[in-house]
């Protein structure tokens, strides 16, 4: 069976390993948080490139810890100047069910999407800080650099919710501004992110 190959120009049969494109992502900046405030990716600052250079930008959390209980895990974008404050439309849902097994639900989460707001935007909930406890995903950023079109994203994340529950969210939405979003932002809604590793990625011939 032949594998597929998308671009931007045509989509393609691909019969061999071989024919699979190489180095089509590059990793460009790796942060690791402790005790951390934020964790910033800025366009031009400590080596970070988030502009025309690539057309898609992809962020990686991995075992993100929080310092305080029962905290939100959040995203923002800076579209030029100093403030994580681009308006955002966005919109949540989540899959859970707790290590009993005895509570599930998939279902559209009202309380967390955004309509033409400024504010942070929850990627988890009440993530819990135990020595165990933490959230991973990722988040795609598409065409940051237009100055034409909205910037969308979306973002997918399990963590270990504090009285013990697997939650998988799935966040997407977009940067109503026609600037170009030249930043990214994590943090917690309260205190720091006493751990985590970052890794911006940048995706060629997409």
């Amino acid at each position: 069976m032949a594998l597929v190959k998308y671009n931007n120009n045509s989509l393609s049969a691909i019969t061999a390993v071989a024919g699979l494109a190489n180095g089509a992502m590059t990793l460009i900046k790796s942060q690791t948080a402790s005790s951390s405030s934020t964790v910033d990716f800025v366009d031009g600052t400590s080596d970070v490139v988030l502009d025309s250079t690539y057309p898609i930008y992809v962020f990686k959390f991995i075992n993100v810890h929080p310092a305080n209980d029962q905290v939100d895990f959040q995203v923002n974008f800076r579209d030029g100047g100093s403030s994580y404050d681009a308006t955002k439309t966005t919109t949540m849902f989540k899959a859970y069910a707790n290590e009993g097994d005895s509570d599930t639900h998939l279902g559209y989460d009202t309380n967390r999407d955004l309509a033409q707001a400024t504010g942070v935007q929850p990627l988890v909930f009440s993530v819990g800080n135990g020595n165990d406890e933490s959230a991973s995903g990722e988040l795609w950023l598409y065409n940051p650099s237009s100055t034409t079109f909205v910037k969308h994203f979306m973002a997918r994340t399990n963590f270990l919710y504090f009285q013990n529950y697997s939650i998988d969210t799935f966040v997407s939405g977009y940067c109503n501004v026609t600037a170009a979003i030249d930043g990214v932002q994590f943090s917690m809604s309260s205190g720091n992110i006493d751990a985590g590793t970052f890794k911006l990625y940048g995706i060629k011939d997409s």
